[in-house]
Order: structure tokens, then C-alpha cells, then sequence
């Protein structure tokens, strides 16, 4: 019996140095039932319902920045963690390990209602995102490594479009349970309120150990020794000497940046300064959902026919549209636009982020090299987590000096008869903040245009290529001829702008 067991530990986390074809698609199905499981406890445990937890436990503005920090700062640790995965030789053997030391880590946040104060819980749930983003982060070196010899480069985009529609389609179902279920918590305890965040985060906790098991069942290729200097600091030195690699490393830090100062801060400001109800915040996230669903797999058959500089030109636009929207949403309360000025953002955000995240992901997987993916990759994240850490800390340390200032842009048409004053703008708080990162996000797109990447197309290609896979799609989805054309805007009504100028 012990002979066995010893057999099988050595076969779970062996490596080979090839894989066949059957061995490559059995790996990704487990990637993929991994991406749902983690989904789900991503879902439970972050975003929306982690910021609830932490204004029931009184966090301020500043703690919100923080949390929102935590993770990506956390990111650095992929630095070091390059050391480990090179000395290990053994990606799925670090994965595993860290990733179940992470997901651990959610205990004590599921025992702060019963165990601490408001003040001791909030301390508790700091320090414990903070241990549970550092395993993560050596857990993301090994990983993104992993994938980059695992999946076949012609099947990237195609691959993790798949996979992102399906996690979202989890998200959307899990997401909307959990919101119905934390409004009806709160009717029937309202003395205990952050009790039903517990459960949630119980819930989100089984779900990850899950996902550990398909990770721990998928196979790895071996990796490729680098030639040349050794040392982590050699290693880390070659992307930054890489000319087109620095430039893609300065546009996705940029652009971290100019996401994360604003981006934190809309749950808070939908829960706080609009005064939604829990529910309501979950069913326009669905909403923008829904639309991540739609057009993931669109944006992954554009990224693969043409590259994803190509799917960022187009969606990257899109985004920060949608974040520049976000400054009229109140004027300075809430009025008859409000709320569908809140669903066209959602749809917006929904739209662009299918293609930013497929295609930010995968532009540094394509262009890490062959046997230096561990260390292109680690410095792009290098890059990636100092932005967008910095980013919400600014954010939550500013909100308050910013709540004292107000910026008003008004119109005033006067007659003979009466006088009207119409206000067009109404900036405070953390609407900066919206159009902060609006400017950023201008800067972060003009530095993508120096980045070279193979197969790149003009954006009105991948703007029609977009609008038919997404008609394609919607064909198989529903007959329906008004949700189709739905679907065009806002590509055809751009597409028609350009058409008439050249003409």
C-alpha cells in the first residue's frame, strides 16, 4: 500500500516532455472546470459582496482603497515566487500548494461576525486578504507560466474566450442568488446582517477547494531552461531590455492605473451616494454580464484572426467611455437619467471589458518568449500590480479632500419672462476620481500605438469582423431580430460615422 501511495504522489505532479494531442484537450477541459469553480468563489467572495461586508463592518473610504490595493500589490511577490518556480521545476506542484494555503486564509473572514468587533474585524479582514492575495500571487507566477506551454498559441484567444464566457455565465446565476439572498437575510436578521456574508464566503471557500482538485489532475509540460545568465535579477532584466515588450508593459501599467483609481469606487458609490439596494448593484453587474457573455467569444475570434492590440483599440475606447459616463450619473442628485444612464454604463463596461480582459491577458502571453514566460510575464505583473495598487490607494486617501469640493458647469437662458438654469455638470467627490482616470485611459491607449504585435488590423476591421461574429452568435442564441440588431450598437453607429467621412 505505501508503494502505491508513493507512485501516485509522484504521478499527480509528474511532468513530461511532450504532451499528446488527447493529453492537451483533457488538460483543458480541467482548466476550464477549474476557471468555474474559482469563478464561483471569486464571485462569493469579491467584488460587490466583499465591499458590502466591509461597510457593515464600518470601513471607511481609505480601508475600501485599501482592500482594493491589497491584491495587486500582492502581485509583486511573483518576483521572488520566479525563484521558486525555477528551482521547483514543478509549476502545478507550487500551484496547488499555494493556492490551497490562499483559500484557506477565507476562515477567518467567515469567523469575523461570530469572533470579533466591527473594529477587530476589520483588522482581521485586512490582514487576511492580504495573506490570501500573497499565496495567490505565487500561485498566478506558476500558473500563467504553466498555461503559456500548455495551450497551443493558435487557440489562445479562441481557448480562454471559452473559458471566460462559461466562468461568467457562472457568475451571472451565482451573482444574482447571492444578491436576492443577502437582501433576504437583512429583512429577516437585520441585527445580523454581516452573518449572511459568512455564508456566502463558506460557500465561496468549498467552491475554490474544488477547483484545487482539477488543477492538481491537469498535466504539465516540462519547462524550458533558460540559457544564458542566472540569477533572478538577470532574469528580470530581460523584458525591460526587450524594447516592444517594455512598451507593452508601460501601456497595461498605464492602464491599470487609470482602471483601478476609478474602479473601486463604483460599488461604493451605487450602495452610498445613490442609496441602491444590494440587489440592484448585483442585477445591473448581471446585466453587464450578460454582455461579457455576448461578446467574449466574438472578441476571442477577432483576437485570433487579426491580435489583440487590434481587440484592445476597439475595446479600450469603449471602456473609458463608459467611465467618462459615470460623471453624469448624478447632477448632483439623482434625476430621470440616473438610472438609465446606470444600465447603458453597465452594458458599455460589459461589452469592453469582454475584449480588455481577454486581450490584455493573452497580448503578454503571446509576445513572452518561448522558455522566458516565468520572467516576462512576472515583470509585466511587476508592472500591472504596482499601478493598480497605487491607484485605489490614492483614490481612498483623496475621496475625503475631495468631498469638500465641488465643480459646477451650468447653462442659463434668460428672457424677458422668467430665467433657466440648467446644470450640465456637476463634478465632486468621487466623480474626480471617474474623470481622472477618463484622462489616464486617453494616455494609457496613445502608448498601445507604439506596441507591434502580429496581425495587427484597422479598427474598422475588427469592428465589422466583431459585428458578425456577434450576429452569428446571437442567431444560435435567439431568433430574434430586434436583439441582434441590439447588439450593433455601438460599433454600427461608430462604423456609420467613419463611412461618412471617408466619403
Amino acid at each position: 500500500m505505501n508503494i502505491r501511495r508513493g507512485r501516485r504522489r509522484r504521478t499527480v505532479f509528474e511532468t513530461k516532455e511532450n504532451l499528446t494531442t488527447e493529453e492537451v484537450d483533457h488538460g483543458l477541459k480541467l482548466v476550464i472546470r477549474d476557471g468555474l469553480a474559482t469563478q464561483a468563489m471569486v464571485t462569493l467572495t469579491g467584488g460587490i459582496f466583499l465591499v458590502a461586508f466591509a461597510l457593515q463592518l464600518g470601513a471607511s473610504n481609505t480601508v475600501i482603497g485599501l482592500l482594493a490595493a491589497i491584491p495587486p500589490l500582492a502581485e509583486l511577490l511573483q518576483i521572488p515566487a520566479i525563484y521558486i518556480v525555477d528551482r521547483v521545476q514543478k509549476r502545478r506542484l507550487v500551484v496547488v500548494a499555494a493556492s490551497f494555503a490562499a483559500r484557506l486564509c477565507w476562515i477567518p473572514i467567515i469567523l469575523i461576525p461570530f469572533l470579533f468587533s466591527p473594529g477587530q474585524g476589520i483588522i482581521a479582514l485586512i490582514v487576511s486578504i492580504a495573506l490570501y492575495a500573497s499565496f495567490s500571487a505565487i500561485s498566478h507566477c506558476g500558473w500563467n507560466s504553466w498555461m503559456r506551454d500548455l495551450i497551443p498559441q493558435d487557440r489562445l484567444g479562441d481557448f480562454f474566450s471559452r473559458r471566460l464566457t462559461l466562468s461568467t455565465g457562472i457568475a451571472l446565476v451565482i451573482s444574482l442568488v447571492a444578491g436576492f439572498f443577502i437582501d433576504s437575510w437583512e429583512i429577516a436578521f437585520p441585527d445580523l446582517a454581516a452573518y449572511g456574508y459568512s455564508v456566502l464566503f463558506l460557500l465561496g471557500l468549498i467552491a475554490g477547494l474544488v477547483g484545487i482538485t482539477f488543477l492538481a489532475r491537469t498535466p504539465e509540460p516540462r519547462m524550458i531552461a533558460e540559457n544564458g545568465e542566472d540569477g533572478l535579477f538577470a532574469a528580470i532584466k530581460k523584458p525591460f531590455a526587450d524594447l516592444n515588450f517594455k512598451n507593452l508593459i508601460v501601456f497595461l501599467g498605464s492602464w491599470n492605473f487609470a482602471v483601478n483609481l476609478a474602479s473601486p469606487f463604483f460599488t461604493v458609490y451605487m450602495l452610498q451616494r445613490i442609496g441602491l439596494d444590494i440587489s440592484v448593484v448585483v442585477a445591473l453587474s448581471v446585466g453587464s454580464q450578460v454582455m461579457n457573455i455576448v461578446f467574449y467569444r466574438s472578441w476571442g475570434r477577432v483576437s485570433d484572426r487579426y491580435s489583440n492590440k487590434s481587440v484592445l483599440a476597439v475595446s479600450g475606447p469603449l471602456f473609458m467611455l463608459a467611465i467618462f459616463a459615470w460623471m453624469f450619473v448624478t447632477l448632483p442628485d439623482v434625476y430621470i437619467l440616473t438610472y438609465p444612464l446606470l444600465v447603458l454604463i453597465h452594458i458599455l463596461m460589459g461589452i469592453s471589458l469582454a475584449g480588455v480582459s481577454l486581450a490584455s491577458g493573452n497580448i503578454s502571453l503571446k509576445m513572452a518568449p518561448q522558455g522566458q514566460a516565468t520572467s516576462y510575464l512576472a515583470a509585466s505583473t511587476f508592472a500591472n500590480s504596482v499601478a493598480a495598487g497605487v491607484a485605489p490607494i490614492l483614490g481612498g486617501l483623496l475621496v475625503d479632500f475631495f468631498a469638500e469640493r465641488e465643480l459646477i458647469w451650468t447653462l442659463i437662458w434668460k428672457d424677458p419672462v422668467q430665467e433657466l438654469v440648467f446644470v450640465t455638470l456637476d463634478i465632486q467627490q468621487w466623480e474626480f476620481f471617474f474623470l481622472f482616470a477618463f484622462i489616464l485611459g486617453l494616455y494609457s491607449l496613445h502608448r498601445l500605438s507604439v506596441v507591434q504585435e502580429e496581425g495587427e488590423a484597422k479598427e474598422q476591421e475588427v469592428v465589422d469582423e466583431l459585428i458578425a461574429g456577434v450576429r452569428r452568435d446571437m442567431r444560435n442564441f435567439s431568433p430574434a431580430g430586434g436583439l441582434r440588431d441590439f447588439v450593433k450598437f455601438p460599433f454600427s453607429a461608430a462604423g456609420s460615422r467613419r463611412g461618412k467621412k471617408k466619403r
